[in-house]
């Protein structure tokens, strides 16, 4: 690809994103080109449809929280690293919770979208092993569980969000504490192997 379909690319992306956040999915491609200061048919060469532009917009979020995760891997507390990156993924799905509702069960199971979520869930598991080296988390929880509690928090707390703000964090504290090892007791059932299911409509990411 060129560099100026690439920076193309980059720039409607974006204007995308900011404007499915601020506007919902009924938003037209003309303000989405608009915004990013190209014409419709650029859109359109990019992307055939909107649901394809819609997938490529989740798959640069999952891929973006990823690269987020990374970069905590850095850190010198692992636990602080696990708790910084479940805020950041809540973070992102209470910003732009129209973008999740409208990426269907269908379209999760697109492999570009299913590639990110792989990324993403590997991300996790690496911060999570971590923090159960360092003895800061339970010796059993896994970065799959990591990725079902971030959607616990965000589905929790989405219905509130709006008139008491933050106060997703609050449950991550108390989420978060409860995977310390002081107290841990054996759990009923393992974690699961694939989160497929667990990236379905309603579900976040």
């Amino acid at each position: 690809m060129r560099a100026d379909a690439v920076r193309n690319r980059r720039l409607l992306l974006d204007a995308a994103a900011a404007e499915l956040a601020e506007h919902g999915t009924e938003v037209s491609i003309a303000r989405i080109a608009a915004r990013a200061g190209i014409g419709k048919g650029t859109v359109f060469r990019h992307f055939a449809t909107k649901e394809q532009l819609l997938l490529a917009i989740f798959s640069d979020q999952l891929d973006g929280l990823s690269a987020t995760g990374e970069a905590l891997l850095q850190r010198p507390v692992p636990a602080d690293a696990l708790l910084e990156f479940m805020a950041a993924a809540v973070e992102l799905q209470l910003a732009d919770r129209s973008l999740c509702q409208a990426v269907t069960a269908a379209m999760r199971r697109e492999p570009v979208v299913r590639a990110a979520g792989d990324r993403l869930v590997a991300v996790a598991e690496a911060l999570t092993a971590r923090a159960r080296q360092a003895g800061e988390v339970r010796d059993d929880v896994t970065g799959a569980d990591i990725v079902l509690l971030i959607n616990a928090v965000m589905q929790g707390t989405a219905p509130v969000s709006d008139t008491v703000p933050g106060l997703w964090r609050r449950y991550l504290s108390m989420i978060f504490d409860g995977l310390r090892p002081e107290a841990a007791r054996p759990l009923p059932v393992p974690a699961p192997q694939s989160l497929a299911p667990a990236l379905a409509p309603g579900r976040a990411l």
